[in-house]
């Protein structure tokens, strides 16, 4: 599994918009957050950066996305999901996602980088997550 040094994108780049990650602590099993490209960025505050994903996911949201994320980092296996990604009030919000496992050592998952692509809502309240469609990979 590749590092997040291995990564060759730019903050800068187009694409970079869609991505997002996570830090995994395989110690502990928190996830933190690590990186949010624009688009993702104004559904989470500043609170993301750093922030224990218990303390800054709606709880609503939590527990499902944790278990997701777990079976990415501890298989790995790399998963993608399309149609409904996510709701904002009544708002349904299609597109796709991609989680992909990450590695200090190259085998000891300890991070994950996605990339949700979807035309952005009106930001109308609060997100709840849905994964639909889900496809998993192995390596």
């Amino acid at each position: 599994m590749p590092t997040w040094e291995d990564l060759p994108f730019s903050i800068q780049s187009a694409n970079a918009r869609h991505l997002w990650g996570v830090a995994f602590n395989p110690s502990t099993g928190e996830f933190t957050g690590k990186w949010a490209g624009n688009r993702v960025s104004k559904w989470v505050d500043e609170g993301f950066y750093g922030g224990r994903l218990v303390d800054v996911h709606a709880a609503v949201n939590f527990e499902e996305c944790r278990q997701l994320l777990t079976k990415v980092v501890k298989t790995p296996l790399a998963g993608r999901s399309s149609g409904r990604l996510f709701t904002s009030d009544d708002y349904v919000v299609a597109g796709e996602r991609i989680v992909l496992p990450l590695a200090v050592d190259g085998k000891t998952g300890d991070g994950i980088l996605g990339a949700s692509d979807y035309v952005p809502p009106p930001l109308l309240g609060q997100l709840t997550m849905i994964h639909e469609n889900v496809e998993w990979y192995t390596f």
